[in-house]
């Protein structure tokens, strides 16, 4: 089996909204790593670590990658950002 390991990179917003826009900005650009896997983006208080707040909506779209809108969204899933 092998090992994976995670990257915590803390990154300081006001509040819990302006900490999930900047997670899902920072997330979708990620997208051009292939290593990267921003639907298990979570934010968090930063005295309160261990209660997390999902930023992507997660769920795997037919060919195994994931929604890219945010977590709690209308509609259906898509790979395509909504204007």
């Amino acid at each position: 089996m092998s090992q994976r390991y995670v990257i915590h990179l803390p990154v300081v917003a006001n509040d819990l909204p302006a900490a999930q826009r900047l997670a899902r900005v920072i997330g979708r650009w990620m997208l051009v790593l292939p290593m990267a896997d921003p639907g298990e983006t979570t934010v968090s208080e930063e005295d309160q670590q261990f209660l997390r707040h999902r930023v992507f909506c997660d769920l795997r779209l037919p060919g195994g990658r994931r929604c890219l809108l945010r977590d709690g969204h209308d509609g259906d899933c898509t790979r395509r950002l909504r204007r």
